[in-house]
């Protein structure tokens, strides 16, 4: 038998027999690494325990303390061990996939009856079993005959289904847990007893059609998290009750800020308070922009298909687009982007180099066809508004313009109060278009820039725009979450499509290279993270409804009105209560609705021509001077581009 070589972390190499699996090189090192063993690293891919090696390799013996890909394992296994557990309890359910997701897996299933919350308890009582039982996990190879045969066999017609629609001829891996079989490519634990018992938890069940297909049957789909130790699991499950609290649909509707429509999916109906707030945050944007030597345009809203052509959108992302036709045989889209009304808008005269850079804005209003399962409130919506910018600018400009985005977006996020943020670097995709030597200009342009700026980056190959590389800032917010907000890319492509030039210094027509630049990315998205994140209690300058002063009697009313009136001529959104109700009704029904500051009014106050001061989240109160309260207010009012 032939004999290779394989090579450990420390450098140090040992000769086996050709197809030795890690299984057998971790026995070989010692019985406690092998009973702790879970994967394998084999020049440098994930590797089953009891895959053959074949070849001289460098390996790397995993367990559950210090493999980074654990988490995945442990969710694989926790869906094949949940559908034997469904099989098992009620053998006439026909399974169909199971992949792993974010924190966890779901596995679809075919069951007349719908699933209980009972049922779910039923099955993690049984999954528990099962993980006790610590059943060997074995693999085998098989050709599609073979595989296909023995679903056939065990009435599992999803499974035929999707053997079918594997492209090429290649066998199949058969997993067992026990006894319960799966197709699925791998890798997966040793035994079921590597999978921590009191560390995985199932969360809902939902609907989900066959390969997402409403011609196809309506399938059950179960979903479950899993983490490596119970301690991670309970802060998982704390932080999900907590952004249950936050759920800013939730709170859109307590604070009176917006709602939705069937009429109108996905798009948003805003009220004032709502809508008061989201033009706060424009107001700031236009500040920080103009501040930045932006200039401010506005472009069409349904443009020719002609256009979205010359741009690439209609090949690259007309799946994506609400299209148009009109009587006289025209088809038009709805924007889903911004760029090429700004192309149109650079394309008019004459530019120098002495002009650039040209940095163009606009706050436009764009529309993407999202599937109506994936919309999410203001999360993930069809039409929304970008705080879009375009920076036409030269060779020699582009790092430093680069530099000057991210010192903007990480300025403008800490003036959120987001001061945690990730940037990723999405690189080039096989749909795309432009020469190679464009792309590599474009993604060395953007690592130069975080390199400059000393940030850290990861990576993502094959996860750019069509037309160009991209850098995405993904905040954290107080709760561990993660938001991907703002994005930066370099375009070279975009210019040259449109024609676009400036006349250099030496007198000849050049193209200049493109940036594409949002700083909140989506405001709709962007108000509902800010909710969320302060749990409605904004900060005072942000706030919806900022001061409301309440009577405690009616004999106070015009008191009430001169309190309004002079907090509004400092610029504090004011209103008055002066209903016919019990100061503490009012005070309530405003703090539900999260207002920062209430200002109650009685006839002491009237004769000292003071307020007794009520700030959110505090039980004491203070009775201060108007005029001082007035001051105060205001300061705290003024946004902090302006402080």
């Amino acid at each position: 038998m032939a004999t290779i070589s394989l090579t450990f972390p420390d450098g140090n190499a040992r000769d086996y027999d050709a197809g030795v699996t890690p299984g057998e090189v971790a026995e070989s090192i010692s019985k406690s690494l092998s009973k702790k063993a879970i994967s394998a690293t084999v020049n440098g891919a994930h590797w089953d325990m009891q895959w053959p090696i074949d070849n001289d390799a460098s390996i790397a013996i995993h367990t559950l303390a210090d493999d980074a890909q654990a988490l995945e394992l442990i969710r694989h296994d926790c869906a094949h061990i949940m559908a034997r557990a469904v099989q098992e309890i009620w053998p006439d359910t026909k399974v169909t996939i199971g992949p792993v997701i974010k924190d966890g897996w779901y596995y679809d299933f075919d069951r007349a009856e719908p699933f209980t919350p009972e049922d779910l308890a039923l099955i993690e009582k049984k999954m528990k079993d099962i993980i006790n039982l610590r059943d060997p996990v074995r693999t085998e190879v098989w050709d599609r005959p073979r595989a296909i045969k023995h679903y056939e066999d065990n009435g599992e017609p999803y499974k035929v289904e999707l053997i079918d629609a594997i492209p090429g001829d290649e066998p199949l891996r058969m997993y067992w847990h026990g006894d319960w079989q799966d197709l699925c490519r791998g890798p997966h634990l040793q035994h079921t007893g590597q999978v921590p018992a009191d560390a995985f938890k199932l969360m809902s069940v939902a609907g989900a059609y066959w390969r997402g297909d409403s011609d196809n049957a309506m399938l059950q789909r179960i979903y479950g998290v899993a983490f490596k130790n119970r301690k991670d699991l309970q802060a998982h499950l704390t932080m999900l009750e907590e952004a249950a609290k936050r759920d800013h649909r939730k709170l859109g509707r307590e604070m009176d800020l917006f709602h939705f429509e069937e009429v109108a999916p996905g798009s948003i109906f805003w009220h004032p308070s709502g809508w008061r707030m989201f033009q706060s945050l424009i107001a700031y944007m236009r500040r920080r922009q103009e501040a930045a030597g932006y200039v401010e345009v506005n472009s069409p809203d349904i443009m020719d298909k002609a256009l979205w052509e010359l741009s690439g959108h209609w090949q690259n992302y007309r799946e994506n687009m609400f299209l148009a036709e009109t009587q006289d045989d025209r088809e038009y889209a709805l924007k889903p982007m911004n760029c090429p009304g700004h192309m149109m808008i650079f394309n008019q005269g004459i530019k120098s180099y002495r002009d650039l850079p040209v940095k163009i804005a606009e706050f436009g209003k764009v529309h993407r066809y999202e599937p109506s399962g994936a919309l999410h409130g203001l999360l993930r919506v069809r039409s929304f508004t970008q705080d879009d910018a375009h920076i036409y600018c030269t060779d020699e400009q582009l790092t430093e313009e680069c530099l000057k985005v991210n010192d903007l977006i990480l300025s403008i996020y800490s003036d959120f109060g987001f001061d945690d943020v990730h940037v990723k670097l999405s690189t080039r995709p096989e749909n795309r278009i432009g020469s190679d030597e464009s792309w590599d200009r474009s993604e060395g342009a953007l690592k130069t820039a975080l390199d400059q700026a000393g940030m850290s980056y990861t990576i993502f190959e094959g996860e750019g725009a069509f037309y160009g590389p991209k850098l995405e800032y993904v905040l954290r917010d107080a709760i561990g979450r993660d938001w991907q907000c703002g994005t930066l890319q370099v375009d070279y492509n975009l210019p040259e499509r449109f024609s676009s030039t400036y006349v250099t210094q030496s007198g000849e027509k050049r193209a200049p290279i493109m940036l594409h630049r949002a700083l909140f990315g989506s405001l709709e998205r962007f108000t509902g993270i800010l909710i969320e994140q302060h749990a409605g209690k904004l900060p005072f300058w942000l706030a919806p409804r900022q001061v409301v002063v309440a009577s405690i009697v009616s004999d106070a009313d015009a008191y009430v009105h001169e309190v309004v009136a002079t907090l509004r001529a400092k610029g504090i959104q004011a209103e008055a209560d002066i209903r016919n109700e019990k100061i503490n009704y009012k005070v309530r029904e405003h703090s539900l609705g999260k207002v920062p500051v209430i200002l109650a009014v009685g006839m002491k106050e009237v004769e000292d021509r003071t307020v007794t001061v009520r700030k959110l989240g505090e039980k004491s109160t203070a009775v201060v001077d108007l005029n001082t309260v007035a001051t105060e207010l205001a300061a705290e009012a003024t946004p902090p581009d302006l402080k």
